[in-house]
């Protein structure tokens, strides 16, 4: 019989725990038996939680986290603080820069035992883009008022309901042609359960975790055009790819309501993979899982009549044994 994790019946306060991330962090700390408060502008969001929480497991604290008081309030009485707030626009240097030192400030005079501040590969002074310099500034501040916090820095995290691999799959689904901006450039893909695992398993172990930078990519480095192949291959589509030069795709991200923001190309060229400078997955006990677990399972909304269609493998296949496939016959509608 396994010991109870050190997180059973403590108290945690999850900022931006309403998010993406923050579903599954969340679960996964409830899985430990911790008592669960996800603070945020909107904890609505979360209300899907609900069900998997035992009476009095799960909180729901509306928060400013540009405010002082509002800070104090979501963190009374935490045993533990995750952090997972992140933003593109708005003030960055607030948001993702001023505040997590203040959520830190704040836990450590209130005598939280643990921090786990989620960043984000790239994060960087030096950088020429205001999300990064942001999150390296939220990283230096987080440390320095809560040193034996846990810092965090996954790659791009995808999962069933994220908004990278669904953004593609719409676009695939839709266009028979699809430019493919940064092609070459290099991504770790990191699964949502494992980044919360690491969230759960850093927090465990404030002493032996904690003071430290982790970056967590997956098993795989993949460009945007391999990634945009697959996706289309897990769909059964044939879909043509163009590869567009750094100076359309510089233009594109300059331009107003685009998809892609003029900080996230310069990210994207940057590249989002392990440095090999800093702690990983490995020094957690965690071994990441590929895209490739997933993605023809979460591809199958997109496809044609979704799991009633078969694949294009699967037609070649019956194609092979001499079988023809349904619906192949004199007047078949054709794809």
């Amino acid at each position: 019989m396994s010991l109870p994790s050190p997180l059973s019946n403590r108290l945690v306060t999850i900022f931006g725990g309403s998010g993406f991330i923050g579903h599954y962090v969340a679960q996964a700390l409830l899985a430990r038996g911790a008592r669960v408060r996800i603070a945020s502008r909107n904890p609505e969001k979360a209300w899907a939680l609900k069900p998997l929480a035992n009476l009095g497991q799960l909180q729901f604290a509306r928060c400013d986290i540009t405010r002082e008081d509002s800070l104090k309030a979501a963190l009374h009485d935490a045993d533990y603080v995750v952090n997972l707030v992140g933003a593109f626009d708005g003030d960055l240097g607030e948001l993702m820069g001023e505040a997590p030192g203040e959520m830190a400030r704040i836990a450590q005079n209130s005598g939280a035992l643990g921090f786990v501040h989620v960043s984000a590969i790239g994060a960087d002074a030096n950088s020429p883009t205001a999300y990064a310099k942001s999150k390296a500034e939220g990283e230096r501040r987080v440390l320095d008022a809560f040193p034996q916090a846990s810092v965090l820095r996954p790659s791009i995290v995808f999962g069933k309901d994220d908004e990278f691999l669904n953004m593609f799959g719409q676009m695939i689904e839709t266009f028979p042609v699809l430019p493919v901006f940064g092609p070459e450039a290099k991504l770790q893909l990191v699964y949502v359960d494992d980044v919360a695992e690491a969230v759960a398993v850093a927090l465990e172990d404030p002493a032996g975790h904690g003071g430290h930078i982790y970056e967590l990519g997956g098993p795989e480095v993949l460009t945007m055009m391999e990634i945009n192949r697959r996706i289309a291959k897990s769909q059964g589509r044939e879909r043509r790819f163009l590869a567009m030069p750094d100076g359309v795709s510089g233009l594109f991200a300059s331009l107003p309501g685009t998809p892609m923001s003029k900080d996230q190309w310069t990210l994207l060229k940057a590249n989002s993979t392990v440095s090999g400078d800093h702690r990983t997955f490995a020094d957690l006990g965690i071994e990441p899982r590929p895209l490739g677990l997933y993605l023809d399972r979460w591809m199958t909304r997109y496809r044609r009549f979704g799991r009633f269609g078969l694949s294009n493998e699967r037609n070649k296949e019956r194609e092979a044994r001499g079988v023809e496939a349904p619906g192949a016959g004199a007047g078949a509608e054709k794809r």
